[in-house]
């Protein structure tokens, strides 16, 4: 497959998400839409480093397509990197930033014919809350989905208005966040013991994982053990 050009997105609007998470809107001005599947990247080549490898750095994009070219990156601050760095400190409205995409496979299964488990840490949310409004959006037909989100604290949830309200309006929606620092009114602990739980009787399902390496790591093990087929299980690692 040729490679995308890099093309020109410019920065229309930063928010702040949580304390150390903004939420990065972009706009492709040569193009009349951005086109792309939920769960796909596009990768920023950012000027930080002479070796053009050590620039790139890669996103999820968090909207969904709508006909139009603008798209969402959701970022977290890494201190002691090079690339989100130059994001948080150099990048305001108005910059322009180069970029290539969309890429990536890690998109939804049509049909929906299985229940689906999405199952994510941190900004591993973001291929999911584009997949999950996409659903709502088109009015895609489903079984039930759920989302499974690990953080450490409640202030570290992400899109946690949005997805509250989202799964009172797509039937079938279960959001599941579940802190591991913090106990409060909702789950406490890790995802792994909430997809195990729900997953008990066996039902036919597809995994969709995304976030650090040792969760995604040791969710494939544990959905192997219940007796799942790995072409079931989906990974895009972060990190």
């Amino acid at each position: 497959m040729a490679l995308l050009p890099w093309r020109k997105a410019k920065v229309i609007s930063i928010e702040q998400e949580t304390s150390d998470t903004r939420r990065f809107r972009m706009e492709v001005p040569e193009l009349e839409v951005f086109d792309f599947k939920p769960g796909q990247f596009i990768t920023l080549d950012l000027p930080i480093h002479e070796k053009a490898n050590k620039r790139w750095r890669s996103y999820s994009i968090a909207s969904i397509p709508v006909g139009t070219n603008i798209f969402e990156l959701l970022i977290v601050l890494n201190p002691n990197g090079l690339g989100t760095p130059y994001l948080f400190e150099k990048v305001e409205v108005g910059s322009q930033l180069d970029f290539r995409g969309p890429q990536g496979i890690f998109t939804l299964h049509e049909p929906i014919d299985k229940d689906i488990f999405l199952i994510c840490t941190g900004t591993g949310i973001a291929p999911f809350r584009s997949m999950v409004n996409h659903i709502h959006h088109q009015r895609l037909p489903h079984q039930r989905i759920h989302l499974i989100y690990g953080c450490r604290k409640q202030n570290n949830l992400l899109y946690f208005d949005e997805l509250k309200a989202l799964e009172k309006k797509l039937p079938g929606f279960h959001y599941i966040p579940t802190l591991s620092r913090e106990e409060w009114e909702g789950q406490s602990g890790y995802v792994h013991q909430i997809y195990e739980s729900i997953c008990a009787g066996n039902t036919p399902a597809r995994f969709y994982l995304c976030g650090w390496k040792d969760m995604i790591d040791e969710a494939k093990q544990r959905i192997l053990a219940m007796g799942y087929d790995k072409k079931d299980v989906h990974v895009e690692l972060y990190g």
